[in-house]
């Protein structure tokens, strides 16, 4: 069953529907295993958590997810209810009466699906044994101190139990299907396959462990992904018996996927064995579509940034909020990972480049990344004050004025402006003035650094002197908490403050798929992202010239960090040079592209998994080609015909223009019907692609 969406008037609803591969999905038993079901760790949660609406409405009442148990989550988020499969119920009950608590329950989110969660408190008293057990099965160790690793073979433990009542039960039919993610549920998958339970299972790892490691170590990875020594760098990093965990887990399972063509490459080196399938990550676009309005909410939630602004650089707002972008990195805080380095660098050069050419634009940029505060800074917390406080004095003034000027208006008289406004008037905006006048620059960060010295991006802002002084064009906002719209500072969720910037720039190093650009692009704001996230690869196979559909793709693996840096450095200036009307157009691209990442069409990639898996797992009654490509659509969207608001096609020839010598022939409708008339095939389905590598002169975009 496809899932229900309301279209926007920018959405392709010409994109083919895929028709399923004709699982017998009322013979067959499906449950999702993963440590992040109810249970908010990292992005794992967003991919099955967005995911889980498709397959409820595929699968119905024979989909369940399963995760630990943990009671303030338990409390918070899921119904408690009876199992409906009477399989299920006996073989909880089983664990249930060995002294291992198993609950189950709806779990409330989109889509309702049920959730099995297994308490790894009360199973804990098995732990000495099930190690020795998992010993002499396959050989790996679990030291006493690594509490996830031993949580997770607790957790594995509890499953494989489970699974075994419960096939014990259901003899050959329904079949059952475990989909594992990543290595802390990889216990529960070695222990099933080597116990023989007869079952079909699948293992999608989101990210190596030992690649975020030697990444977050600032090696240079990709251009030495054959040259690792495995064992040698897992041991050094003290983390071998969750690498083995991990390998295991990938060779164990009937089918293994990961999410992007990077990953797919990096688990070939690392992980020793090439993805069957791989599965992109998508979204609810439900959730972010805002029908025609998108532009709109992205005017009034501007006007809400603009307001913080204004509180916060009081006494230096000397620039132009109306000529002035806003640009933002978010995310965990992984420095080199995340690319906070050279946007810091980039933002330096951007900042030169736009004093340079004289330009009027100035870009506010936000860096949202948790870091460790004791407390909002008091200086920030003055400026929104002051800010209110002005507001109040000018409606005050504003209320007097009107009045005398209604009284004078019904009299029949033009006032005179010079009387209409009182000698206490001016005194109160005279002392509204003065009370705005700072001697200190504004502050970069709005919290107080517990390690203010030490701090990455607040050692490279003075490192590269960006202090928001009145001669930069570009101002640093450090924002070290994620947002709420309880805060005192800026009262926006994520959603409504990612829909007020114009730029989200996502400079990765690491990032095996990446959330944040995608949900930028559902939301119709441009992004920049790289050629090392799974997100950019996929663009760049779907899209002709992202560019132009507002995605810009720094080159980050076949070009040194300064030139990296030098082109993401052009795409913003580029950026900066659009008049307001190229902004908009290029909006409306981006928001096009959301068809891409919705889940309706993303959702093929798991469905061909668990196919295969049941062809390999029960090869006599399930069959499936291997040679022959599955039917399949893919879809790529051309070039627009107008010309690309795009930094190669915007520059100008004077830094002063005007948005009349920017006219481009452009037909929003003529557009969206070419994008769905010229949707193409550019890949099959399962393969793993590897890129011809670019000369170093060349320009992905």
């Amino acid at each position: 069953m496809p899932l229900s969406r309301s279209l926007s008037m920018t959405s392709l609803s010409g994109l083919p529907i895929w028709e399923d591969e004709n699982l017998p999905v009322e013979d067959l038993l499906l449950f999702e295993v993963a440590w992040e079901v109810t249970n908010k760790v990292g992005g794992i949660y967003t991919v099955i958590q967005t995911k889980a609406k498709l397959t409820v409405d595929e699968w119905g009442e024979n989909f369940f997810m399963v995760g630990p148990y943990y009671e303030h989550n338990f409390k918070m988020q899921v119904e408690e209810c009876e199992a409906p499969n009477p399989a299920i119920q006996k073989a909880m009950e089983t664990l249930n009466n060995n002294g291992c608590q198993v609950r189950f329950g709806r779990w409330l989110i989109e889509g309702s699906p049920y959730v099995i969660l297994f308490d790894i408190g009360s199973a804990a008293w098995n732990l000495d044994r099930w190690k020795g057990e998992f010993w002499d099965t396959c050989g790996i160790g679990l030291p006493f101190h690594d509490r996830e690793a031993n949580d997770s073979l607790i957790f594995g433990s509890l499953n494989a139990w489970f699974f075994k009542e419960l096939t014990d039960q259901l003899q050959d039919k329904p079949h059952v299907i475990a989909h594992f993610h990543e290595w802390q549920a990889g216990p529960g998958l070695i222990l099933c396959r080597s116990r023989n339970i007869p079952m079909a299972t699948i293992f999608t790892t989101h990210a190596t462990l030992l690649g975020r490691y030697l990444c977050a170590a600032n090696v240079d990875f990709y251009n030495n992904l054959d040259k690792f020594n495995i064992d040698k760098e897992a041991g050094e990093r003290q983390i071998y018996h969750r690498y083995c965990l991990e390998r295991a887990s990938v060779h164990c399972s009937h089918v293994f996927t990961t999410v992007s063509e990077i990953t797919a490459i990096e688990a070939d080196h690392m992980l020793h064995r090439r993805p069957d399938v791989v599965t992109p990550n998508g979204l609810n676009v439900k959730k972010f579509s805002a029908m025609h309005e998108f532009q709109n909410l992205h005017s009034t939630n501007k006007g809400k940034i603009q307001e913080f602004v204004r509180g916060h650089f009081y006494g230096h707002l000397d620039f132009n909020l109306e000529k002035t972008l806003f640009f933002f990195i978010a995310g965990r805080y992984e420095f080199s990972n995340k690319g906070a380095d050279i946007f810091l660098e980039s933002l330096s050069r951007l900042n030169y480049l736009l004093r340079v050419h004289r330009n009027d634009v100035t870009v506010v940029v936000f860096f949202i990344m948790p870091a460790k505060t004791n407390n909002f800074n008091v200086e920030s917390l003055k400026g929104q004050a002051v800010r209110k406080q002005l507001w109040d004095t000018a409606h005050s003034v504003k209320e007097k004025f009107g009045k005398r000027l209604y009284d004078a208006l019904l009299k029949g008289e033009i006032p005179d402006m010079n009387k209409i406004l009182d000698k206490d008037d001016f005194t109160i905006m005279k002392r509204a003035i003065y009370s705005t006048q700072r001697h200190t620059l504004p502050p970069v960060t709005t919290h107080n650094m517990l390690d203010d010295t030490t701090d990455p991006i607040l050692a490279n802002v003075r490192r590269i002197s960006l202090f928001n002084a009145r001669t930069d064009r570009v101002k640093i906002v450090f924002h070290p908490e994620f947002l709420s719209s309880t805060s005192p500072l800026l009262p926006m969720d994520y959603e409504e403050f990612v829909r007020g910037c114009h730029l989200g720039v996502f400079p990765s190093y690491y990032e095996p798929w990446g959330y944040t650009p995608g949900e930028c692009t559902v939301m119709g704001i441009p992004s920049v992202t790289t050629n090392l996230s799974g997100f950019g690869c996929f663009m760049e196979e779907h899209v002709s010239d992202p560019a132009a559909y507002g995605i810009y793709i720094v080159d980050r693996r076949f070009r040194s960090a300064d030139e990296s840096c030098s082109q993401l450095t052009q795409f913003m200036f580029g950026f900066c040079q659009q008049s307001h009307r190229q902004r908009i157009i290029q909006r409306n691209r981006t928001e096009r592209l959301s068809d891409l990442l919705d889940w309706r069409y993303l959702g093929r990639f798991y469905i061909h998994a668990r196919h295969l898996a049941l062809s390999r797992a029960f090869p006599e009654k399930f069959k499936m080609d291997p040679i022959a490509p599955p039917q399949t659509e893919g879809f790529r969207f051309p070039r627009p015909p107008s010309v690309p608001p795009s930094p190669s096609a915007s520059l100008h020839s004077t830094p002063h223009h005007s948005d009349e010598e920017d006219e481009e022939p452009y037909d929003h409708d003529e557009e969206a019907e070419r994008d769905r008339q010229n949707i193409k095939s550019p890949f099959t389905l399962g393969a793993v692609f590897h890129r011809k590598k670019r000369q170093p002169k060349e320009n992905s975009n």
